[in-house]
């Protein structure tokens, strides 16, 4: 867990900026810190330099809308992240080990691997059976506390346990538990996936881990079922139903969880996964 705000709001700031130019001491004069303090900080918390996990993210989010965006050209998505034709193929190799042009080929076979249920096998939906699911509304805003974490959701429902019981206080009976996502665990490896655990809160909340998430114009996708098929439905919005509508993911807002019925026995869920469009 992530236990320094300073740190969130660096990475809060990364990502909101991820498109544009960013040194080290933007960060770090964002945080009000020394870039030399910053950077131990920083590192001491993730694991990464600063720069490092700029990099990371960097590329990560390309690959994702190669994947989620078949029709834009490559050179194109490579450019919204700072890299020239050249330099984007050199550093996406690097990552992967494979050409952007290799890996958008193959970005829908390597999807249908499950990241934690690794025998598990599935399908996508069809567009219709998607689309049926599918609610596409103004979704308001939460305001949360929240535990950011780097990890695999392999472990989340022991996570939500020892979360719930810490701010069991602050829990109320129209209290609701959200998920705040960052990455696709296809393109992401699953130790460095970024999420944050969240239940809902009055302004009156005296906590300092305390967060807006952002609401607006949500694609949302209600489900049902064993959490080891949510990765499927994340997939099938993502390689069936959004390719085939007028709309594009919003990346200046995050995608989130609402959480309605979870089973911490069972890992029966119900929940609204609501993925920002435009």
């Amino acid at each position: 867990m992530i236990t320094s705000e300073s740190v969130n709001q660096a990475i809060d700031y990364i990502l909101q900026h991820i498109e544009e130019e960013l040194s080290l001491e933007d960060v770090a004069e964002h945080c009000h810190f020394s870039k030399y303090y910053f950077c131990r900080l920083f590192k001491a918390q993730t694991g990464e330099s600063v720069w490092s996990f700029i990099r990371r993210v960097r590329l990560e989010q390309s690959a994702f809308r190669l994947k989620v965006e078949k029709g834009r050209p490559i050179t194109e998505i490579g450019a919204d992240y700072g890299y020239s034709p050249s330099n984007y193929s050199s550093a996406f190799r690097t990552r992967y080990h494979m050409t952007p042009v290799s890996f958008r080929k193959t970005s829908r076979e390597k999807s249908m691997k499950h990241p934690f249920f690794h025998h598990e096998n599935w399908s996508a939906e069809t567009f219709e059976e998607c689309g049926k699911k599918i609610v596409v509304k103004d979704v308001p805003d939460w305001r949360v506390i929240y535990e950011r974490r780097f990890g695999s959701y392999e472990s989340l429902s022991r996570q939500w346990n020892s979360f719930v019981e810490k701010y069991r206080e602050y829990s109320t009976a129209q209290t609701i538990f959200l998920e705040r996502t960052y990455d696709d665990p296809a393109v992401t490896k699953a130790d460095n996936c970024l999420y944050d655990i969240c239940m809902s809160v009055g302004e009156d909340c005296p906590l300092e881990n305390l967060v807006t998430i952002q609401g607006g114009r949500c694609a949302v996708y209600r489900f049902k079922g064993h959490a080891k098929h949510i990765y499927a439905a994340y997939q099938t919005i993502f390689l069936v139903w959004l390719p085939r509508t007028g709309y594009e993911i919003d990346t200046a807002r995050s995608v989130f969880d609402i959480y309605h019925v979870a089973d911490g026995d069972t890992l029966y869920m119900e929940m609204d996964i609501c993925v920002p469009v435009r």
